[in-house]
């Protein structure tokens, strides 16, 4: 790298340290919190999501004065047509509901702070003196939503309040829904009049929740369900759980973990883990599920996230088929229908990259040879798309047309030649063929060789890759080979990413001159810089963007795009997120069914990190990483002893082994 671009990025990296943030941890780290000021007027918005129910909770202040409105999301609702976004949805004002009253009047609210930790909490305090804690969250296994409310009397006297009683029925036309008419019932668990002695305090909920006609109604508790929350939040975050020295980046991982696994739907078509957004449920995709969540799931040993990959791998596989047309890049409908709109985006090579990379890291044989058949069909697919040129045609890329993608993308093909280094991987552990697995050798060689000779080129002065035959303009996804291990052109790579042309306060520009910007691009450059050594630049970049999405103005996490869905808080970009962490930060890579490769990245500064439940190759690690003397001292442990113990050179790799 020139020494321009050495001053250059390191004047931009102060630069992106210094942002101002909306919320700062708390003193535990494990939640983050917004003081608000009087007056303030600030709106934002998450999504929650359990296996029957997805929110998105739109929150904040108006001068002051507290403001919410949920959007309920019942991915088994089903309304007609039944197609990709056929969830029934249901708006609820929960501001404009009946309020507390104090002799008569409704109680005012000077809101004080908001906070999440995976429950989004809101505390305000009345003029009468009254505190109300106000806790929102998504039951994790039924079809319902809680507003749990805790008031308290903090005067120094016995007061009376009133309570709302809220019963509220809507029914949907039966003509609408799949499964006829549903009934959307707001009710709340307690009302009317109550004493509150000094310091005394009484819990209530507003439930929110939706049901087929037929079906009977629910009860409903909501400090049973409020428990249940928690208990998904605690066990997500104790495994795959991450110690550094930057607590900001330690609670942006623990918030994507949790964000990734809560958006799994139990369909009719069993579990499908699910975009989210307000639009996709209850359906898969081939980039969203297959290629970024699915290969991450393994590692944190969510039983529900397992099941729902290897969920989407069957469904996947049902379209197979002798003539090899292409599978649809989306199972939607509860897995009854499809969708394929913008044809062979590359699909296969995702399919068959995502399934190899969760067959290693899940470790199981009979998983494995399950698999086996939907890997390899896609593989032979892809082989009888490779063009002239050497590489894997398509009809365009994951963007579906927003962006060019020429006849022949650089994603498809680095896609294409990573499912071929797994394969052949997992073909000798499972043991097939010597003859086959030597013929997925010879193609991840000759894919490689093509890949260099068709898309390496000198774009607007860096030397690095072409998106596409006749693109000129830098594009986010050449950082694609370095997430693969090729790193031939890694130096002009990593000069474009974080240049002026590409790198925004948002992370990557999709295209360089253009303000949208993709989250998943972001994502998989970090990680790719990461993978190739290059922590001293890339950890200012990922310190921004993680501090940019957890603590300023739309939080806390990891969104899909932007002008395009308002920022939406898409599941599987979350999973990425997670990725950047286990393969970029610590380097790690299955080298079998049996072994794992680490390479850790201890950035300068840093004296120890660890990485502890890590759920890889059918067993469970702690991985910690301490420095000593200028080089890296490694330790594997497994159920509390050591099992391996290494001091090795920066950017060494270690294998481990079951």
């Amino acid at each position: 790298m020139n020494r321009i671009l050495i001053i250059l990025t390191l004047f931009l990296s102060a630069t992106l340290t210094g942002q101002v943030n909306r919320w700062h941890l708390s003193d535990q780290g494990e939640a983050i919190i917004w003081p608000v000021i009087p007056g303030e007027t600030h709106m934002d918005h998450l999504e929650m999501s359990g296996l029957q129910i997805s929110a998105i909770v739109h929150y904040g202040v108006e001068n002051g004065s507290w403001q919410q409105r949920v959007q309920l999301v019942f991915p088994m609702l089903r309304t007609v047509p039944n197609d990709t976004h056929a969830s029934l949805i249901h708006e609820v004002s929960t501001s404009s509901l009946p309020a507390i009253q104090q002799e008569g009047h409704d109680l005012q609210w000077a809101v004080q702070s908001f906070s999440f930790n995976g429950i989004l909490s809101s505390t305000m305090v009345s003029r009468e003196g009254l505190l109300l804690h106000r806790e929102s969250f998504p039951s994790t296994t039924r079809p319902a939503y809680f507003d749990q409310l805790t008031l308290k009397n903090t005067t120094d006297q016995t007061v009376e309040v009133t309570l709302p009683a809220i019963t509220l029925r809507d029914t949907t036309a039966a003509e609408q829904g799949l499964d006829g008419a549903y009934m959307l019932e707001t009710t709340t668990t307690r009302s009317g009049k109550t004493l509150l002695h000094s310091g005394e305090q009484v819990v209530f909920a507003i439930v929110y929740a939706g049901r087929k006609m037929a079906d009977p109604p629910h009860y409903f508790a909501s400090v049973y369900e409020r428990e249940k929350r928690n208990e998904l939040i605690r066990q997500t975050n104790d495994d795959l759980h991450l110690n550094t020295p930057d607590p900001v980046l330690n609670q942006f991982f623990a918030f994507a973990k949790l964000r990734a696994v809560e958006s799994i739907y139990n369909t009719r078509g069993g579990l499908m883990h699910g975009p989210g957004g307000g639009r996709y449920y209850a359906a898969i995709w081939a980039n969203d599920q297959a290629e970024y969540a699915n290969p991450f799931f393994p590692f944190l040993g969510n039983a529900e996230g397992i099941e729902s990959a290897m969920n989407s791998f069957r469904h996947f596989a049902r379209y197979m088929n002798d003539e090899y047309r292409p599978i649809p890049s989306s199972i939607i409908a509860e897995g009854t229908d499809y969708w394929n709109g913008a044809g062979d985006r590359g699909d296969m090579a995702m399919i068959a990259y995502g399934a190899a990379r969760f067959a290693l890291a899940y470790g199981n044989a009979q998983t494995a040879r399950e698999l086996w058949p939907l890997i390899t069909w896609c593989l032979e697919y892809c082989r009888r798309q490779i063009n002239s040129q050497g590489v894997v045609a398509s009809d365009c890329d994951e963007l579906e047309n927003r962006f060019p993608a020429g006849k022949a993308n650089l994603n498809t093909s680095c896609l294409y030649y990573d499912a071929l280094l797994s394969v052949e991987m997992l073909g000798r552990d499972l043991e097939v063929d010597p003859v086959q697995i030597d013929r997925y050798h010879q193609d991840a060689q000759s894919m490689r060789k093509s890949i260099q000779e068709y898309f390496a080129a000198t774009v607007q002065g860096y030397e690095t890759y072409r998106y596409y035959d006749g693109n000129d303009v830098l594009r986010a996804w050449i950082c694609t080979p370095l997430t693969v291990g090729i790193m031939d052109r890694a130096e002009g790579t990593i000069d474009a990413l974080f240049s002026p042309d590409l790198w925004t306060d948002d992370g990557l520009a999709t295209e360089a001159g253009k303000p949208t910007f993709w989250d998943r691009a972001t994502l998989y450059a970090l990680r790719g810089v990461l993978a190739a050594g290059e922590t001293s630049r890339a950890m200012p970049f990922l310190a921004h963007y993680a501090r940019r999405r957890l603590l300023g103005e739309h939080v806390p996490y990891a969104v899909e795009a932007w002008p395009e869905g308002n920022q939406r808080h898409l599941s599987a970009e979350s999973a990425l997120v997670c990725r950047v962490i286990t393969e970029g930060l610590w380097g790690i890579r299955t080298a079998g069914l049996h072994a794992f490769t680490c390479m850790p990245q201890l950035p300068e500064g840093w004296e120890k990190m660890e990485l502890q439940n890590v759920h890889l190759i059918g067993k469970v690690f702690d991985l910690e990483v301490q420095r000593k003397s200028g080089r890296i001292h490694f330790q594997v442990l497994e159920n509390g002893q050591v099992i391996l113990d290494q001091i090795v050179e920066k950017g060494e790799s270690i294998q481990v082994s079951a």
